[in-house]
């Protein structure tokens, strides 16, 4: 509700011509003008606006509705009022022809004041429609709250899959990185002699290797970290999803990069710093 009141069960009982406009509804139907304590003509019968609804964001259908095209537009009176004034029989004219149409109640909403008793609610709720619908067949009991933990269960499978895969390409990058800092103390193993012998300690030649992973993990997290941003940024300009970048998810990706260059850097730099001077002296 926006202003004023819904629809009660003394409006129900005593058959009242009150209505309960939407947000499009009343804007439409009213213009600027207060719509509230205004009358309308339904019909032949002239009905008093108690409530007016909220608007329901982009037009989709009222929550748990079936077939709405705009629930802004949409226009509520009590049951016994619809069925008294407009009765139970529909006529539709078509091509020449004309057809009656039994109105029947299609749909009902309940609400709860809390979320811990919707189960226990709809549990009785099927069950009181199954003692006029034996078939089951013929009603379908959709429960909002269910859906959402549904689709909550899906999301977190998704950060399962999603965070497994990432896990992989770390790996995979940290091995990666760790067989070209052992390709390079390869190709430098006469370099790690010659400081050695010139009286660089086995600290430093592990910090000198440190150094180069460190700095090479970063340029690949910055690359990252540049396409990480850019492509929702991308995204959301070529269509209406709308992307969200937070600053902490961009500095937990770079520390984690950095982060993997040093653990699978250790290796390679303790390699380096092991090495015998002579022997890194004799290598060709």
């Amino acid at each position: 509700m926006s202003r004023g009141r819904f629809i009660t069960w003394v409006d129900h009982r005593n058959t009242w011509n009150v209505v309960v406009l939407g947000a499009g509804a009343a804007e439409r139907l009213f213009s600027y003008a207060d719509p509230l304590g205004q009358t309308l003509l339904l019909g032949e019968d002239v009905y008093r606006v108690v409530g007016i609804l909220g608007s329901q964001g982009s037009g989709n259908a009222t929550p748990g509705a079936v077939g709405q095209a705009d629930s802004n537009d949409e226009i509520y009176i009590p049951l016994s009022c619809a069925q008294l004034r407009f009765g139970e029989l529909q006529v539709v004219q078509s091509s020449g022809s004309r057809s009656f149409e039994q109105t029947e109640l299609q749909e009902i909403t309940l609400k709860v004041a809390d979320a811990n008793v919707v189960s226990q609610t709809a549990a009785m709720a099927r069950q009181i429609l199954l003692r006029t619908h034996p078939k089951e067949d013929d009603f379908r009991l959709t429960i909002p709250l269910e859906l959402l933990q549904r689709a909550e269960e899906e999301k977190r499978i998704w950060n399962l899959v999603l965070g497994s895969i990432a896990g992989i390409s770390l790996l995979v990058g940290g091995i990666g990185i760790m067989n070209i800092m052992l390709a390079n103390v390869t190709e430098r193993t006469r370099e790690i002699g010659i400081r050695r012998a010139l009286g660089a300690n086995r600290w430093d030649i592990t910090v000198q290797f440190l150094i180069e992973t460190v700095l090479l993990s970063s340029v690949g997290g910055t690359l990252g970290v540049v396409l990480g941003v850019a492509i929702p940024i991308v995204v959301s300009h070529l269509s209406d999803i709308q992307t969200v970048i937070s600053w902490w998810s961009i500095c937990m990706a770079f520390g984690i990069s950095v982060g993997i260059g040093i653990v699978f850097g250790i290796y390679p730099a303790r390699r380096a710093a092991l090495m015998d001077p002579i022997e890194a002296l004799r290598h060709e």
